[in-house]
């Protein structure tokens, strides 16, 4: 499904949908049981619906904010049930702030502890439900796909890989006499109907997946499947949906050209702005104990300044400073030479370690954002002479470069750091993808989604 331009897989949107509901009933049920009152039972929901509202509203924005609806968490029972436990522990904290800062809610405290546990174990019910149906082949979208080469071939190993993937490949219809890269059992060749077949297959999309498209293209079959409402897809479409990245190895310029996206214009860039500037302000207010803290402890544990500048490359490879907490010791390139940071690297302080590990080293960024070299969210700035080492080594690695650069970003939720040209290439494929899509929508997911990188640092150095 696709909302303002951002992809969201079905079964995710159902599971969502679901648990909003049971946790609205769960803090309906908490108050009927303490305060049932049948003859006034349809001004008694209006009445608490300012209630109601609120506890669902926090904990379920904790949840997206934890990462409980990130696919490969979704589909692993383990990791569900321990983000669901820290989600509804940090949702418990913050419904109690709430309630004391407005105390005119009338939260009892008797509603919340009958309607957090009994929303936990009914949500951890329905995961578990989830896990068990999702897991079914039956249940997942059946898709045909044009083509046996290469290309088809990946969308077999996104198959087998992913085991979130929302889909099953049915079988391959071949069209030429490439040299079939699939399981030879499941190709099909000379069909008399291409939507006939489809149809008694069950399939509900066909993928087009041919590297060579002259001679032999069904162009009136697909057609006949389109006038079925069997929906058709180009193969890079395909890919973008289902992994949330932009298939390089496969990119055309074309693709850039004609693809829906990559539009901007001024309202797009005035809303972009108003978000920036409102969130920068809303993290500087609530960082500034944790700024002054870190501000003392880089002061008094290493010599050197407190902040670190560094020359990063922005939008339309314009140059600025960017401003850090410093991590490193103050020699750390004494040769001159720029380097990536390593695993265990020895040029990072005993605060620094844990700095970067908490993302807290990124917080000064704020500063850059409200001076306008930077977004809130964004591709994460790189220093020019890496950008003209990978320009070199990645394809359309300066397209990036379209857009401001962010304190976070769609690769640095899905990906982790990168300190190679092929973490380069991969998080590039992410930041493609948030560049082609861009919306408001796409901005406030990352803008939650990114207190789980913190809480859960993945590959940070």
């Amino acid at each position: 499904m696709r909302f303002f331009g951002h992809y969201i897989s079905r079964s995710i949107f159902v599971l969502g949908f679901i648990e909003i509901s049971v946790l609205v009933v769960s803090i309906y049920a908490a108050q009927f049981l303490r305060w049932a009152d049948l003859d006034q039972f349809w001004p008694w929901i209006a009445d608490n619906a300012p209630k109601a509202i609120t506890f669902t509203a926090i904990f379920w924005l904790t949840m997206v904010a934890l990462g409980v609806y990130h696919r490969d968490v979704a589909h692993d029972r383990w990791m569900s049930f321990v983000r669901l436990l820290v989600s509804f522990a940090v949702g418990f904290v913050l419904l109690s702030m709430v309630i004391y800062v407005v105390p005119d809610l009338n939260i009892w405290r008797s509603f919340v502890a009958i309607a957090v546990p009994l929303s936990l174990a009914l949500i951890v019910l329905i995961r578990l439900v989830f896990l068990s149906i999702t897991g079914i082949g039956t249940f997942k979208r059946k898709i045909l796909v044009l083509g046996t080469g290469t290309l088809a071939g990946r969308i077999v190993e996104l198959e087998q890989q992913d085991r979130s993937s929302d889909f099953v490949c049915v079988g391959f219809v071949r069209v030429n006499d490439s040299e079939p890269k699939v399981d030879p059992s499941k190709i099909f060749a000379n069909l008399n109907s291409l939507v006939d077949f489809a149809k008694s297959a069950g399939v509900e999309e066909i993928v087009v997946a041919l590297e060579e498209r002259r001679g032999g293209f069904p162009m009136e079959q697909l057609l006949a499947c389109k006038s079925s409402n069997i929906r058709i897809t180009e193969y890079t479409t395909f890919w973008e949906r289902e992994t949330g990245q932009v298939d390089l190895d496969t990119l055309r310029p074309s693709w850039i050209v004609f693809s829906d996206g990559f539009v901007g214009g001024p309202v797009q860039a005035v809303i972009k702005r108003l978000f920036d500037v409102t969130a920068s302000l809303l993290l500087l207010v609530f960082s500034l104990p944790i700024l002054a803290l870190t501000a003392l402890a880089v002061r008094f544990t290493s010599r050197g300044p407190v902040l670190y500048r560094q020359e990063r490359v922005g939008r339309d490879g314009n140059k600025f400073m960017l401003l850090k907490f410093r991590s490193m010791e103050v020699d750390a390139e004494a040769d001159g030479t720029p380097r990536w940071a390593g695993q265990r690297d020895p040029r990072v302080t005993s605060v620094g370690r844990f700095i970067r590990k908490s993302r807290i080293d990124e917080i000064p960024q704020i500063f850059n954002v409200l001076r306008g070299d930077m977004s809130f969210i964004g591709p994460r700035p790189e220093r020019p002479f890496f950008v003209d080492t990978l320009a070199q080594q990645v394809p359309y690695y300066r397209e990036r470069h379209q857009v401001k650069p962010g304190i976070s970003g769609w690769a640095q939720l899905n990906y982790p750091y990168g300190a190679s040209v092929d973490d380069a290439k991969m998080k590039l494929r992410y930041d493609l993808y948030y560049i082609k899509n861009y919306s408001v929508f796409l901005d406030l997911i990352v803008m939650m989604q990114t207190v789980r990188v913190v809480l859960w640092p993945d590959g940070a150095r």
